[in-house]
């Protein structure tokens, strides 16, 4: 992907629009609408700046991993409901000891022991 195209995604994600990075960096919105098209080249103070204000460093910046989204139907899910004590329990990603988590969501009802 190039960098211009990688900046605009990380300017859209923060919910930004090209006159508020603009703005936060000293920039027209010309120029970063030049620098998303590839049209030009920010030199290295400027970018660095850029992405400070985009809440990313260099390394991760350039880091090519692609972070996937995962998402298991409920169908897939594990869970556990205990009625006499008014609480349910349920795991929402298979497998999670792989990732050194465990996202656990309790639904309590009112007066519930847990």
């Amino acid at each position: 992907m190039e960098i211009g195209q990688k900046i605009k995604n990380l300017r859209r994600l923060k919910n930004l629009t090209q006159e508020e990075l603009g703005e936060r960096t000293d920039l027209s919105k010309g120029y970063i609408s030049q620098i998303e098209s590839n049209k030009t080249s920010p030199n290295m103070e400027t970018f660095l700046n850029i992405l400070e204000v985009l809440g990313t460093s260099p390394r991760d910046f350039f880091d090519d991993k692609q972070v996937a989204k995962v998402h298991y139907p409920k169908s897939e899910q594990l869970s556990y409901c205990e009625d006499e004590k008014g609480y349910y329990l349920q795991w929402p990603v298979k497998r999670s000891n792989e990732f050194d988590m465990e996202p656990l969501l309790l639904t309590l009802e009112p007066h519930a022991s847990y």
